[in-house]
């Protein structure tokens, strides 16, 4: 699925990629020594993404609304 549909479908769908972005960086913050960052936050924010997938595909009319990606065609 492409991030769009509705503007506020594409505005979940970016929100959802910053928050991956941040899930990323907070991972990868926790595998340095002597750093610690709680599991729970990293749960968190993992959930906090999966919600912003949801309510994306909700706003589309519950993912009728979806732009499918489609290899080669979505250029």
């Amino acid at each position: 699925m492409l991030p769009g549909g509705t503007p506020a479908a594409a505005a979940l769908h970016l929100a959802r990629t910053v928050s991956r972005r941040a899930e990323r960086m907070m991972v990868a913050l926790a595998q340095i020594e002597g750093e610690h960052v709680n599991p729970e936050a990293i749960r968190y924010i993992n959930r906090v993404s999966d919600l912003l997938f949801v309510a994306g595909r909700a706003v589309n009319d519950n993912g009728e609304a979806d732009v499918l990606w489609v290899p080669g065609q979505n250029r």
